[in-house]
């Protein structure tokens, strides 16, 4: 059991660090190249609902997968605990708020000005940070599970 727990883990973790770098690094830059802002939000907006849940789904398995592993080291789970923490946050926080905040924005192309689209930037950048974060986050942890695989941790 231990044993298919650890390769589920590395499964769970390579689906985190790549979903979410695809995602943010080829698909979304590539829908914002072909088409206009407001278009390319609301094409990235309708695969939003998918990729949060997505994103705590594979970041709640791999801590799953880790403690029942019984091979990660504390920094392992510090890392899987801090992405859940930040999933949830996104999911159940920012995420509805952000929506909710788009809702009044007019346009994305104009009205640089509009209180809310100021609103909507601010929340934006907090959620690309933790996104970054995340990536970042995923990556240490398949580093980390590497370098134990290779007898270097």
């Amino acid at each position: 059991m231990k044993t298919l727990s650890g390769y589920l883990y590395a499964i769970a973790l390579s689906l985190w660090f790549g979903g979410m770098s695809v995602f943010t690094l080829l698909i979304t830059p590539a829908i914002f190249r072909s088409y206009s802002r407001d278009q390319a939000g609301e094409i990235v907006g309708k695969l939003f609902p998918l990729y949060f849940p997505f994103t705590l789904a594979v970041c709640a398995a791999a801590l799953a997968l880790l403690l029942l592993s019984g091979r990660g080291s504390k920094i392992s789970l510090v890392l899987v605990s801090v992405a859940v923490a930040l999933s949830l946050y996104v999911n159940f926080r920012l995420y509805p708020e952000v929506e909710k905040v788009k809702q009044e924005v007019r346009s994305f192309e104009r009205a640089p000005d509009d209180p809310a689209r100021t609103r909507f930037r601010s929340l934006h950048a907090q959620s690309a940070v933790i996104n970054l974060v995340m990536i970042g986050d995923g990556l240490a942890l398949l580093v980390l599970l590497m370098r134990k695989s290779q007898g270097r941790v």
